[in-house]
């Protein structure tokens, strides 16, 4: 098992074999050239950093859920495996290390993979970093797989969802995370988000957006049973929150059928 006291990062390249992945080249460019900054809650990484709170505040209560962990202690995943698939520059990853995790993260752009080394260098946590996508795992498995605002991006979701159904291991829970496709994340996250500078321009195509329903039905066809559905909605005066409203953003969690 991986420690924190033995800070290691790796780097994987790719899989040469580029008809066997999903990922979109250009949406693997368009996030790379935000690498450097990623870290920076002011950057162009902003809304991420926004977002990553209600994120982890939705992770803790499903894992605490799903195996009956202590809500008050400090590393309900010590023992467990992560892959974090689309990690970008480690945001997410950290703080399931911090959790008590072996976590892998696994990205399309090697320019993020690289921050993300030197990042969790940095903060003393030992992190597996791979450049690549969901089908180079070839068999490994994971007690938790997370995948979230990805699965908007890749070329082929169907096959992406098949992927990371293939990457949760037996027992082991599966979270997702992505914008629906819906008037108002059309106008939140294109129309207000990227022309006003909140989001960097052409990150989001909006017909690329999954509904609920949609993304279900790609869990169901591999094999995976949907067990939570919870919204992501935005306060002014709290920011973004876990909401009963799905129209903005959402998460899904499923185990194996």
């Amino acid at each position: 098992m991986i420690s924190a006291s033995d800070p290691v990062t790796t780097i994987v390249p790719a899989s040469p074999a580029a008809h066997s992945s999903t990922i979109d080249a250009r949406e693997a460019a368009h996030f790379g050239t935000m690498a450097a900054d990623w870290w920076d809650p002011k950057g162009s990484s902003a809304m991420l950093h926004k977002l990553n709170p209600a994120r982890l505040r939705y992770l803790r209560e499903r894992i605490d859920a799903h195996w009956h962990a202590d809500a008050a202690g400090f590393t309900p995943l010590a023992g467990k495996t992560v892959l974090d698939v689309g990690c970008g520059a480690g945001l997410l990853c950290e703080p399931l290390a911090r959790l008590g995790a072996g976590v892998t993260g696994l990205d399309a752009a090697p320019e993020n993979i690289a921050v993300a080394q030197a990042h969790a260098a940095q903060s003393g946590l030992s992190i597996a970093y791979r450049a690549g996508s969901v089908e180079d795992l070839r068999g490994e498995t994971f007690d938790l797989v997370t995948s979230l605002e990805v699965i908007e991006h890749v070329s082929d979701p169907a096959r992406f969802v098949r992927g990371l159904a293939g990457a949760l291991a037996e027992g082991g829970l599966l979270v997702l995370s992505t914008p629906n496709r819906t008037a108002l994340s059309r106008l939140a996250l294109i129309g207000v988000g990227e022309r006003l500078g909140g989001i960097p321009r052409g990150t989001h195509d909006w017909h690329r957006f999954l509904t609920p329903d949609e993304l279900t039905a790609l869990l169901e066809a591999a094999g995976l049973r949907v067990i939570d559905t919870c919204g992501l909605g935005f306060s002014v005066a709290q920011g973004f929150v876990l909401s009963d409203d799905t129209r903005l953003d959402y998460f899904l969690t499923a185990v194996r059928a």
